[in-house]
């Protein structure tokens, strides 16, 4: 039994609530600081050495914020993206002009605002954003700029910057795109599996068997179930504990996975009872598996966590599907075949099927 105490991600430190936007962060770092080398020797070749020196700072911070975040050093890392991006853009405005088109990494903080800051930051935090934005692009109704370069040149800067954002907001959703579908899966197989086997989980076992049943009244081709129960589980708890109790689920639920076929579904059915599905399977050949499964548990043994060696054994009921049944008949046959070999000492394998 898990007994560690529950993991609150809302009282988690940011970079474990969110370590795919950190990883995100580390590779903009990267990509912009590459993009600051071109405009260095871009800005060179313009005859701009103000900003082409400017890029060289540019450089350094980002070289500083992609090692910060190596470090988890999150929070300066932030800080030095945030100064770059803003002072970067409003001297590349005030030097050659709105039209450059450096306003437009500005609206690269709208998501890493949304993904980063706390929920009860977003809004002032886009507030102010928009605020620098606009008072920028009122500025420069006004202010001439400081070093303009020739009008085919800043339309070359405005295309190479326009590039630049829609590369990397490209970048952000496709990346975004990856971390919802795998967060799917997660989530997916958390609600069908069971936690502490792996194994499918009733509920999804439920859902599979009423497949099952509808693909054998249309097929007629033979279905075999087994209802498996460990012996002396409770007792095996209350003596070795539940440490030793979860130890031989998972072992049973290790030799179901290497023991059964590829097409055999399998579920812990609930408590210690585990239930396989096993399509185009005759009775006679579910006996046979049947036995080798319970060989393979009579022959395991285990070690508590005060030392003491234990064992198990487990009960199998084997039946096959018929017309006319549902989930509850089929399972209840099962489970009466599996209550017989309890009855009839309890380690051994029996079957209620039509000969």
């Amino acid at each position: 039994m898990d007994t560690s105490p529950a993991f609150d991600i809302r009282s988690a430190p940011a970079r474990i609530k969110r370590p795919a936007f950190w990883q995100l962060a580390m590779r903009c770092a990267q990509i912009a600081g590459s993009v600051d080398v071109a405009f260095f020797f871009l800005f060179l070749i313009l005859d701009s050495p103000v900003l082409a020196w400017v890029n060289v700072v540019s450089v350094a911070m980002y070289i500083g914020a992609y090692y910060a975040l190596k470090q988890r050093r999150n929070r300066l890392a932030v800080w030095l993206i945030w100064t770059e991006v803003v002072v970067h853009a409003a001297l590349g405005i005030v030097m050659i002009g709105w039209g450059s088109g450096f306003h437009y990494y500005l609206l690269m903080f709208i998501p890493a605002i949304c993904l980063s800051a706390p929920r009860k930051w977003i809004v002032p935090g886009l507030c102010v954003l928009w605020a620098y934005y606009v008072a920028l692009s009122v500025v420069m109704w006004f202010v001439v700029p400081l070093q303009p370069i020739p009008e085919m040149a800043l339309n070359l800067v405005h295309l190479f910057n326009l590039t630049v954002v829609f590369a990397m907001f490209s970048y952000l959703s496709v990346f975004y795109l990856g971390v919802v579908i795998a967060a799917q899966k997660r989530f997916q197989k958390v609600a069908i599996t069971d936690s502490l086997t792996g194994l499918l989980n009733r509920r999804q076992m439920q859902y599979l068997l009423d497949q099952e049943i509808e693909r054998f009244k249309r097929s007629g081709e033979p279905v075999s179930l087994m209802l498996m129960d460990l012996d002396h589980f409770k007792q095996l708890n209350d003596s070795r504990g539940h440490d030793a109790g979860d130890k031989v689920l998972q072992a049973f639920a290790d030799i179901l996975r290497q023991e059964l076929r590829a097409q055999d579904l399998v579920a812990r059915w609930g408590g210690e009872e585990f239930l396989v599905i096993m399509p185009q399977c005759t009775v006679s050949d579910a006996l046979k598996m049947a036995e080798r499964l319970r060989v393979a548990l009579e022959a395991y043994r285990g070690k508590s966590s005060d030392g003491a060696d234990f064992e198990a054994t487990v009960s199998i009921g084997v039946t096959d599907l018929r017309q006319g049944d549902d989930a509850v008949t089929a399972v209840s046959r099962a489970d009466r075949a599996m209550y017989q070999s309890k009855e009839l000492g309890r380690n051994r394998v029996t079957a209620v099927w039509v000969r």
